[in-house]
């Protein structure tokens, strides 16, 4: 889904960019509250697992191509404001080390892979989990569904955009149905990642994964008391 250069003209791009850095500024505000001591290690391996899933990538129509988001995954894991920075960086890194998504371009990728996916993704994660029980299959249930929609809401923001400034001689029609069409397959190869990675993480370390927290107990190591066969004898000097 990275857009190249010259896809989408000046003015949407510009307004892209605008967009971008105001989610990015409130991003940094809100993470904040969710960086700890806890988060921030993981928010580092978060990002990278993000990395190296964007580098495989699905060809889709017209220059633009379609991958594995993470935005979703991210924001369950350490929060959505972090999750929306850690998308970012990998955005912004990929741009500048590989040339995958240009940089004229970057406001559009941001908006689209990084606001889109943590607003959609998150925000029915924390929908679906008021409705279930308060159990570890009930955030892996919500972790799929929620990541299996983000990918398409971003293809079909990716869609508005290129309604609205779109510069290559493809009709939108055939680009919203290449882009959500395809995007629905790939959302529910990310899906089952992220709900196989979050109940993953929620097995060994639930205190982890930020957007189940106060919802189950971590776990705890319990000794079992011995029971002594008698009194114990006096100490002989």
């Amino acid at each position: 889904m990275h857009v190249p250069d010259g896809f989408i003209d000046a003015p949407v791009s510009i307004a892209a960019g605008a967009v971008a850095v105001a989610g990015i500024g409130i991003a940094l505000r809100g993470a904040r509250r969710e960086l700890d001591d806890r988060t921030a290690p993981l928010a580092g391996l978060t990002a990278a697992f993000v990395f190296a899933a964007q580098m495989l990538n699905f060809p889709v129509a017209a220059g633009t191509s379609g991958h594995l988001l993470g935005g979703t995954l991210a924001a369950i894991l350490v929060g959505p404001y972090t999750g929306v920075l850690c998308v970012s960086v990998v955005l912004l890194m990929q741009a500048l080390l590989f040339a995958d998504g240009g940089l004229t371009a970057l406001g559009v990728n941001i908006t689209t892979m990084a606001l889109v996916t943590v607003l959609a993704g998150y925000g029915l994660f924390r929908l679906l989990l008021r409705m279930l029980p308060k159990t570890r299959a009930s955030v892996a249930a919500a972790s799929f569904v929620a990541a299996l929609v983000s990918v398409p809401a971003a293809a079909a923001a990716f869609t508005v955009i290129y309604a609205a400034g779109g510069t290559a001689d493809v009709s939108i029609g055939k680009v919203a149905t290449a882009m959500i069409g395809v995007h629905v397959l790939i959302g529910i190869g990310e899906a089952l990642i992220t709900a196989a990675t979050v109940s993953s993480v929620l097995a060994v370390r639930p205190d982890l994964v930020y957007g189940a927290r106060g919802l189950m107990k971590p776990l705890e190591l319990r000794v079992a008391a011995r029971k002594a066969d008698g009194p114990a004898e006096p100490s002989r000097a």
